[in-house]
């Protein structure tokens, strides 16, 4: 029922994330990738997973919505990682990245995902934490990573996925695949209920 229900809409993925796009397919969805570009800047009040809401629905209301048919569903995202009540983002170059997993080694932080679904009609948010800890890093790991892996796109300049995953994290909780950009089974479950909803 949930795979008939997904065969009525188009998706159109909001996002440059290689992660996301891969883990969309593996899902089994066919999408089609569209431009949004918006500086994501969010209010300095705001903090963990409101953080990744705001941004995901400011990407989303950046989309024209004259290029969205009534038989597709805008999906954007924004993951951040969240340590002592500070915003980590991406890093801006070899020297910053390696001071972001000096300040992630030996620690527990969060990451959040949110995601915004917006048809021509209404739109939903939700988000999605994960607990990630790591152990006590040396200079020399998180050097080695830096330079064979370039993390630069990965907030918090890590990817579960890779080397520092493997070698380097002790304990999740919650959803791995949110800390890789896109939690999958809650996507799952909230794009066929939006679906459901569009169609009653």
């Amino acid at each position: 029922m949930k795979q008939e229900i997904l065969r009525h809409y188009n998706l159109l993925l909001g996002s440059k994330s290689p992660r996301r796009q891969e883990l969309l397919k593996a899902l089994g969805l066919h999408y089609t990738l569209v431009d949004i570009n918006v500086e994501e800047v969010y209010p300095a009040h705001l903090e963990g997973a409101k953080i990744a809401r705001y941004l995901c629905e400011l990407k989303a209301d950046a989309f024209d919505p004259a290029l969205l048919p009534e038989d597709s569903i805008l999906v954007t995202a924004d993951t951040i990682v969240w340590l002592d009540g500070k915003y980590i983002g991406k890093p801006s170059g070899k020297e910053d990245a390696i001071e972001m997993l000096k300040q992630l080694s030996g620690k527990q932080h969060s990451v959040f995902s949110g995601i915004c679904l917006k048809s021509s009609k209404r739109k939903v948010i939700f988000h999605a934490h994960t607990l990630v800890k790591f152990r006590e890093l040396a200079l020399d790991e998180i050097e080695y990573y830096v330079n064979h892996h370039k993390p630069y796109d990965k907030a918090g300049s890590y990817g579960i996925q890779d080397w520092i995953g493997y070698i380097g994290i002790t304990g999740i909780e919650g959803c791995y695949y949110n800390v890789m950009g896109f939690p999958v089974e809650m996507f799952y479950e909230q794009l066929t209920k939006f679906i459901a909803d569009e169609i009653k």
